[in-house]
């Protein structure tokens, strides 16, 4: 059959109604196919192509500054499509469920249980990070990665508390609820002074937890063991203002207040070290708090004018 046989041209068209008819529908018919295709693919290209992983620009890649202002279609339900986040969490929870049931199977998988207490750290579950981490310690004994982890989760777990119970006694303020709260700030230092003893007994060369030790002491209101710790930083430029501001915290706390005057002064005076405006302007002020206190006025009036002094310049130095 020949092409003019098959197709009607223009004027058997225009002399036959039906056929003129029957094309105009197969065309309607053909644009609004064609209409549905380029919008799939435009719903394709901005929501990512669903056979393709992450790392392959697929669904689950980050949002665009961009697409945050476009508007939803008109008939697309918004609840219907997945946010980054909610794809994310969901892979995150197959994956986890995945790693759980692997271990339950085969608790010799030492990168599994160190990738499953990571998704447990994400997900803020610090107390069964540290249940799995306990459990791998038991099996890996010797592995420092291991360690490590289980020491964070217990930090994590013990600040994780101590914030809950600190929003509970905000809330209630009742006696009991106070009570919880001394008991879960004197846990959150202990648990720092434990790991960070344990660390320093590795590796001794971590002269940064030092002062995190000194200051957990002192939260544990152990305040000459936090003295005598600070006092070990003396030497040290880098933590000599901070180790005296505490050693001065020390002294005030157990009632000598004139030795902790001499811790103070190093902070706001000395100049072969300046100490950070953090340090040195509650320095300035504690010392004029306890010139008043101890009725040392013309000491006190020093004090005020280097705090004044500081303050109009802005500065570091007074």
């Amino acid at each position: 059959m020949s092409h003019s046989d098959s197709q009607p041209d223009d004027a058997d068209v225009a002399r036959d109604p039906q056929a003129a008819s029957d094309s105009d529908a197969v065309t309607e018919d053909l644009s609004r196919k064609s209409a549905i295709e380029n919008e799939e693919t435009e719903l394709l290209s901005q929501s990512g192509n669903p056979d393709l992983g992450p790392l392959e620009g697929g669904r689950w890649r980050p949002v665009r500054p961009d697409e945050l202002l476009k508007k939803p279609r008109a008939g697309v339900d918004e609840e219907t499509i997945d946010s980054p986040a909610d794809s994310k969490q969901a892979v995150q929870l197959e994956r986890r469920q995945e790693l759980e049931h692997k271990l339950r199977e085969n608790p010799t998988d030492l990168d599994g249980f160190l990738e499953l207490a990571s998704i447990y750290r994400e997900e803020e579950r610090p107390l069964e990070a540290k249940r799995l981490l306990t459990q791998a310690a038991q099996i890996f004994p010797e592995e420092e990665r291991v360690r490590y982890q289980l020491e964070e989760a217990i930090l994590a777990r013990s600040l994780q508390q101590f914030r809950e119970v600190s929003e509970l006694a905000h809330r209630l303020k009742t006696a009991e609820a106070q009570r919880e709260l001394e008991r879960s700030r004197s846990d959150w230092a202990c648990r720092r002074i434990d790991v960070c003893r344990a660390r320093l007994e590795r590796d001794p060369t971590q002269t940064t937890l030092r002062m995190a030790l000194a200051e957990a002491k002192f939260d544990a209101e152990l305040f000459e063991d936090s003295f005598a710790e600070a006092g070990r930083l003396l030497e040290l430029d880098e933590f000599a203002p901070a180790a005296h501001f505490l050693r001065a915290r020390c002294l005030i706390a157990i009632g000598k207040d004139l030795a902790a005057m001499k811790e103070l002064r190093a902070v706001a005076l000395r100049k072969a070290v300046i100490a950070p405006t953090r340090l040195k302007r509650p320095a300035l002020k504690m010392l004029n708090e306890l010139s008043e206190k101890l009725g040392l006025d013309a000491t006190g009036q020093q004090y005020r004018e280097h705090l004044e002094r500081m303050e109009s310049s802005g500065s570091d130095h007074a």
